[in-house]
């Protein structure tokens, strides 16, 4: 089929301004799928190849969350104004914006799992279904985990992170070194990384504002806002058909990602034997099977 070209754009958000990308006609009958990048702090690249959805006549909406990207960029706000409510607001904006809050589906990966999962449990009218990607259920869980991830790391490496986080200096070479080795195996376990994971890594590098305060230096040292945020008692209120995805070998371990199973009804789980925490792009046609077989049970056509 014959897909309308990338729309993109941006949306007043308050004082602020969201950007958007559509691929895809959102004047379609099916629900437009709309992909809510991780982080918190991270952008829309590395997500992007899920656009490819609108080849099987799906509109795709990615955005970039307040804070980076093409959005609006704060670097002086302080850590009490980057909130989940800051963000459920932005997402419920680009909603009405887009004209779509009548019939979507959310795909959320990461943190953004937990950002849909929040939505989603106020039970608004036009949420057709979920897919909460890679997500913990709760940040005290992740850290947990963390923890038997990083005791597994090769002798030494642990060792350097913990020296480091323990005396602040997460921004010197030799803690990224060791953190890399952290990465390698339980975020993108590609080699080399793709261009498309690469381009939010730097987004995130080169402006760390919004991951700094609310998650902290890395994927596995959660010392921000979010370090005691769950979602676990939202997730019996979300009445949606739910899609949860995890990698074999991913930072999401299942411990995290159980209690969505547990607690969602009808939740159903597809685990990526070949991935970490990017299946999407380290299993991309078994990814997009599973995502376009999800879609159509949602919406048959």
């Amino acid at each position: 089929m014959t897909v309308a070209p990338s729309a993109k754009g941006t949306l007043p958000f308050g004082e602020h301004e969201t950007w958007y990308r559509v691929t895809g006609d959102l004047r379609s009958d099916r629900p437009t799928l709309v992909v809510v990048h991780g982080g918190p702090g991270s952008t829309h690249d590395y997500l992007q190849n899920l656009s490819d959805l609108a080849e099987d006549g799906w509109s795709v909406v990615h955005y970039d969350q307040i804070g980076n990207g093409g959005s609006t960029h704060l670097p002086d706000r302080g850590a009490d104004f980057w909130t989940v409510d800051l963000f459920a607001a932005e997402l419920d904006n680009l909603l009405q914006g887009l004209g779509i809050a009548d019939n979507y589906v959310l795909f959320g990966q990461s943190w953004g799992g937990m950002l849909i999962t929040h939505h989603a449990a106020a039970r608004p009218a036009g949420l057709r279904g979920l897919v909460i990607a890679n997500s913990p259920a709760s940040y005290p869980l992740w850290l947990q985990e963390a923890k038997v991830l990083r005791d597994q790391l090769p002798p030494g490496v642990n060792e350097t992170l913990l020296r480091h986080e323990a005396a602040g200096t997460t921004e010197t070479d030799e803690y990224h070194g060791a953190m890399r080795t952290f990465y390698e195996r339980h975020v993108c376990r590609l080699a080399p990384w793709p261009r498309d994971y690469l381009a939010s890594f730097y987004e995130v590098y080169n402006d760390p504002t919004v991951y700094y305060a609310m998650n902290g230096p890395s994927e596995f040292h959660v010392n921000g806002t979010l370090r005691d945020w769950s979602v676990i008692d939202l997730c019996p209120d979300v009445d949606v058909p739910t899609l949860l995805i995890s990698g074999r070998h991913d930072e999401a371990t299942p411990a995290t990602v159980q209690p969505f199973q547990d607690l969602i009804p009808g939740a159903r789980w597809e685990i990526f034997e070949e991935s970490s925490h990017l299946p999407h792009l380290e299993e991309p046609e078994h990814f997009r099977q599973v995502m376009k077989a999800f879609l159509q049970e949602i919406a048959p056509g």
